[in-house]
């Protein structure tokens, strides 16, 4: 059992430095979830389905990578530093090249045979290696920062909140730098300028994983557990594979990475070739800057009072239904879209700033459970959960962009391959949101009484241990 130390009181402080660490990463991530396939298609010339195959294959390393850097978390010594942060600092700068390197177009030229495999090592070394090794034991944290739930809690809005100024600032930045017009008034990518903007990302990438290893503290101190007492890895994995909770948690986290990262990569295909407006994505993406600002305002009131699942599977159902009626009007009018699609976003969005307090949920409830807290294996699941949705939304981005017959080589897309950029734009993740919320509804069991619950169960375990 752990107990917690004499150290600063939990603050903004804390908050804040833990915001930077997501900041840090979705600098790379949401630029990759964005920008990787813009780059492997329209500038090295790599055919969409041999992109969606690489991201098939890197999820299915991620299977060990994730899971096996959660064990190692899990099996850290603790140092003057802490037990889990210092990982922040030995990786900050490796996560951050390896990032800048995917984007590189020396090889455009060369033969395509070449082109992918520079494609395959690079992406893997990034999101397989580097990014694993930097996001388990960043997600891990909010564990030993602080024991309170409520603590915990504002730690996951404010993990949200970095994520969505990192894809504020990536989605108003990139459209206005990385495209040019040509003179038929298409929108080309740039190569040089996709390079630098990578590279000016993963500076600021490292600035801010400085700051979250730098203003955080653990406060729950690691005891080891004795030889008798541990399991092998296969023993913890069988155990955490029969949660209920963790099924689900895992299933909405797929569901939930699968729409909205399609639809970001999908989105910039719509907004270049459908709306042929590139710069109506940062003006989309600044007015979500008010819509991130409200939700944290009264995300943690509101599941406080109601409960983090019930108020995230009402905000993913009005999301799904939301796209749903988008879909059915086809709007022309690039202003008008943005308009709607800005209200329906609002509910997967409250999801997105709960989500990574359900994880320590379902940690608490494996402890009530099982009497063993694992947080960095589960965490190590829960991102590989997330991978497999950002994969399959990239495989099946590069799939479904095939097979409406979309053209990479081409400077602009015929009328009925725009309309079918528009129709998976929409109508996708409609379903995907809607499914999502029948997951939360039938399937994760975390609700508000039974979280309460565990909190109390384990607030009287500590007790008696102490």
């Amino acid at each position: 059992m752990s107990k917690t130390q004499e150290v600063r009181p939990f603050g903004l402080r804390d908050k804040i430095g833990y915001m930077c660490g997501d900041l840090a990463n979705d600098f790379s991530f949401i630029f990759a979830s964005s920008y990787v396939m813009v780059f492997y298609t329209k500038v090295m010339g790599i055919s969409a389905g041999m992109v969606g195959t690489m991201f098939l294959v890197a999820r299915c390393l991620d299977a060990f990578t994730d899971i096996g850097m959660g064990r190692i978390v899990d099996n850290s010594k603790p140092t003057k530093n802490g037990r889990i942060r210092p990982w922040i600092l030995r990786m900050c700068a490796f996560v951050a090249l390896a990032s800048f390197m995917m984007y590189q177009s020396f090889l455009v030229d060369a033969s395509y045979g070449a082109k992918v495999a520079y494609m395959f090592i690079t992406y893997i070394l990034w999101g397989s290696i580097f990014y694993t090794s930097i996001n388990i034991p960043y997600g891990s944290m909010a564990s030993v920062i602080s024991a309170e739930p409520k603590d915990r809690s504002s730690l996951s809005v404010f993990r949200s909140m970095g994520g969505g100024v990192a894809g504020i600032m990536i989605g108003i930045m990139a459209p206005m730098l990385v495209y040019h017009t040509d003179a038929q008034g298409n929108q080309v990518v740039s190569a040089s300028r996709i390079s630098v903007v990578a590279g000016v990302f993963s500076v600021i990438a490292i600035i801010c994983y400085l700051l979250c290893y730098t203003l955080t503290t653990e406060r729950v101190a690691y005891v080891p557990k004795p030889a008798s007492e541990k399991k092998s890895t296969a023993e913890t994995l069988k155990t955490l594979f029969t949660s209920r909770a963790l099924l689900g948690l895992v299933l909405s986290a797929v569901l939930l990475l699968l729409a909205s990262l399609m639809g970001q990569g999908i989105n910039t295909y719509l907004f270049a070739d459908y709306f042929k407006n590139t710069k109506a994505l940062s003006v989309f993406a600044l007015l979500m800057l008010p819509c991130m600002i409200v939700l944290a305002g009264i995300s943690t009131k509101l599941a406080t009072k109601y409960g983090k699942r019930e108020c995230s599977m009402v905000g993913m159902f009005a999301s799904g239904i939301l796209y749903f009626i988008i879909g059915c009007l086809h709007i022309k009018n690039v202003w008008a879209f943005v308009g709607m699609v800005f209200v329906a976003m609002l509910g997967m969005y409250f999801f997105q700033m709960q989500c990574w307090a359900l994880v320590t949920d379902v940690i608490d409830d494996m402890e009530v459970q099982t009497r063993n807290r694992d947080d960095g294996t589960i965490y190590g699941i829960y991102s590989f959960s997330r991978k497999i949705g950002q994969a399959i939304a990239g495989g099946l981005s590069g799939w479904a962009l095939g097979w409406i017959g979309y053209n990479e080589l081409a400077a602009g897309q015929t009328e009925a391959v725009a309309n079918g950029i528009y129709n998976l734009a929409t109508f996708f993740p409609a379903a995907i949101y809607i499914l999502c919320g029948l997951v939360l509804m039938f399937i994760f069991p975390l609700n508000k009484a039974r979280v309460d619950a565990n909190v109390a169960e384990l607030k009287k375990r500590r007790e008696e241990a102490n």
